[in-house]
C-alpha cells in the first residue's frame, strides 16, 4: 500500500476531533519552526502565520454558525481566541508581536482536543 493511500485511509478512521487535533499539531509544529527564524524574515514566517490564522477564521466561521452544536458560551469563547489570534498574527507580521504566544494558544487548544490518555500525561 502506497504512502498516500496509507493517508487517505487513516484520515477517514480519524473523528472529526482527531483530525482537528492532527491539523493544530501541524500548524503549531510549522509555528514552533517559524518561531526559529530571524523575526525580520517575515517570508519565512508569513506562510505558516496564514495558514494558522486560515484555520482560527474556519474555527470562528464554524462557531458563527447556528447549526454548531458546541455550547454557546464555547463557541463565544472560541470566536474571541479566533479574532484575538487575527490581529495578534498581523502584530507579529509587523513585528510587533512575538509569535510564541500564538503557539501557547494551539497548544492549549490541542491539549482540549486530546484523548483523555494523551492529556493526563501531558498534565503530569
Amino acid at each position: 500500500m502506497s504512502h498516500q493511500a496509507y493517508q487517505t485511509a487513516a484520515t477517514w478512521a480519524e473523528s472529526p476531533r482527531q483530525m482537528e487535533y492532527r491539523l493544530f499539531a501541524q500548524v503549531t509544529l510549522a509555528l514552533i519552526e517559524a518561531a526559529k527564524s530571524d523575526p525580520h524574515d517575515i517570508a519565512a514566517r508569513v506562510d505558516v502565520l496564514d495558514w494558522n490564522r486560515r484555520i482560527w477564521t474556519a474555527l470562528r466561521e464554524d462557531c458563527s454558525s447556528s447549526e454548531n452544536r458546541l455550547p454557546a458560551p464555547l463557541r463565544a469563547s472560541i470566536i474571541s481566541l479566533a479574532i484575538w489570534v487575527g490581529r495578534h498574527t498581523s502584530a507579529v507580521i509587523r513585528r510587533q508581536e512575538q509569535i510564541e504566544p500564538l503557539i501557547e494558544v494551539n497548544r492549549m487548544i490541542m491539549q482540549g482536543l486530546a484523548p483523555a490518555s494523551v492529556a493526563t500525561s501531558a498534565a503530569a
